[in-house]
């Protein structure tokens, strides 16, 4: 038989605040029960003390007061100290009848009892004597037995006293271990439910997290799914609706851009292709001016086509309909044919090129890695001011191609560091040129990077503008390739 579960989010709360917080209430009731009633005997038993004590003390006044009294009648003879005594005897009888009404055991009450009849037949017996001298001393000498037997009735209700402060101390004490163990118990019985609510929303709630993470990351392929209270399952069907829409978006986007470039492409052709005839003088020679202005229109065709070759790569790399074309090659002739096809931009501004590439021959896919050459460069020019210089430097360090791009541009601002790798992101620098990027020059970067097994990263220090630093692999293992795109 499975027990049954709260299913809401608020139900588990609920229940879980119920069960921590009714055995600690009633542990706290418990305690203050307790408590109330041992202080309420302390009290009692404080009150009782003191009165006895009192009354103890008078009592003793009292029989002395007496005795006082009978000697002077003894010694003086005077009539009137009788109706002094008479007054100190009905003090000292009243002063019993008090001790009569207070709580106490019976052998204290019979030693009370005596006193009482003790005092009365003294009283008696003075009133007999008269004026006989040696019957006056009798009743004289009856008093010490009489302060005897109070000093025994006090110690006694001392002894009493003492008994049931020590039976309230054995209480407080018997009261102490029940609290001490009652806490003992409400510890780990705590522990547990707070453990089980814990555990019980630390799945859906890892679950959620995760969700959110790859949809911030731009990962649509996994489904979400959250298992837990209702309330959370509600929420991941609407993670779950939002990745839906997130992925109908990107497909949407990337035929978008698809489309596009292959309508651009066409007639950028064109534009390219009567360019090209004008600077070899097809339609006649040309004017310096006019040569200029041409050489301007091929340049700015060729920003065009890398930047639709861009979209193209992106459009298809999102959508994983592309791998890697592995062949070996020499990466000097490569680099030499990037650097080649901006010459004119690098001309045009006046920069200088510090290109120091070891022979080194690599086995990675040619036009990607081209691409990633291009798009670093071109990102270098948009940044480095007129008459600056850019640096390309490439060595093998321990089987990795690790290729340096920078810059004496500006740098990048702290800001954007940590998204200037995000497609379309472009960053706060201002740029320079004709033709403003698109932002997913260096997407594209990291893309292709991933795909062949390397990092690309931004370091400081070195140059004075930016610095990337691309790490590939100098030799692709078989069957990597295609993991490694899909997974880009």
């Amino acid at each position: 038989m499975r027990l049954a579960r709260p299913r809401s989010l608020s139900g588990l709360l609920l229940i879980g605040f119920s069960l921590v917080a009714v055995p600690l209430f009633v542990a706290v009731v418990n305690a203050a029960i307790q408590i109330r009633s041992l202080a309420d005997e302390s009290k009692t038993l404080v009150r009782q003390g003191v009165d006895i004590t009192r009354h103890n003390q008078v009592l003793s006044e009292e029989i002395a007061a007496l005795e006082r009294t009978a000697r002077l009648y003894q010694v003086l003879g005077r009539r009137d100290l009788l109706d002094v005594y008479r007054e100190n005897q009905q003090r000292f009888l009243d002063t019993v009848r008090n001790l009569e009404g207070l709580p106490q055991p019976p052998a204290a009450m019979k030693t009370l009892d005596a006193i009482g009849r003790m005092g009365i037949n003294q009283d008696a017996a003075l009133r007999a004597a008269g004026q006989d001298a040696a019957a006056v001393s009798q009743v004289v000498a009856g008093f010490a037995p009489m302060a005897d037997a109070a000093r025994a009735y006090a110690q006694g209700t001392n002894q009493q006293i003492e008994s049931q402060l020590n039976k309230l101390q054995a209480a407080t004490e018997r009261a102490q271990r029940t609290l001490y163990w009652q806490s003992a118990m409400l510890l780990p019985i705590t522990i547990i439910i707070v453990a089980f609510v814990v555990l019980r929303l630390a799945r859906p709630l890892r679950q959620i997290d995760r969700a959110i993470g790859e949809l911030g990351r731009g990962t649509f392929s996994r489904a979400i799914a959250v298992q837990g209270p209702s309330d959370l399952e509600a929420l991941g069907r609407q993670l779950e609706w939002l990745r839906v829409r997130l992925l109908d978006l990107a497909q949407e986007k990337n035929r978008f851009l698809r489309h596009m470039s292959h309508e651009l492409k066409t007639p950028l052709a064109n534009i390219r292709e009567g360019t090209e005839l004008l600077m070899d003088g097809a339609v006649g020679p040309l004017e310096s001016g006019q040569r200029e202005v041409t050489a301007i229109l091929r340049e700015n065709g060729m920003k065009l086509q890398r930047l639709i070759e861009n979209l193209l790569s992106f459009s298809a790399w999102q959508a994983q309909s592309t791998g890697l074309e592995l062949s070996e090659f020499r990466l000097r002739p490569l680099v030499k044919h990037v650097i080649e096809a901006q010459q004119l931009t690098l001309i045009g501004q006046r920069v200088r090129l510090d290109v120091q590439i070891d022979d080194l021959v690599v086995i990675a896919d040619r036009a990607k890695l081209r691409l990633i050459l291009d798009n670093l460069l071109s990102n270098a020019i948009k940044f480095t001011p007129r008459g600056g210089s850019i640096h390309i430097h490439a060595r093998n360090e321990r089987e990795q191609l690790t290729l340096d791009v920078a810059d004496s541009g500006p740098g990048i601002a702290a800001e954007d560091r940590a998204r200037i790798f995000e497609a379309f992101y472009q960053g706060r620098t201002p740029q320079g040129g004709h033709v403003k990027g698109t932002g997913i020059g260096l997407s594209v970067v990291l893309e292709f990077a991933h795909a062949h097994g390397g990092t690309v990263d931004i370091l400081d220090g070195k140059f004075p503008g930016a610095h990337f630093r691309l790490r590939l692999p100098m030799r692709q293992l078989a069957g990597e390739p295609k993991e490694r795109a899909n997974a880009a």
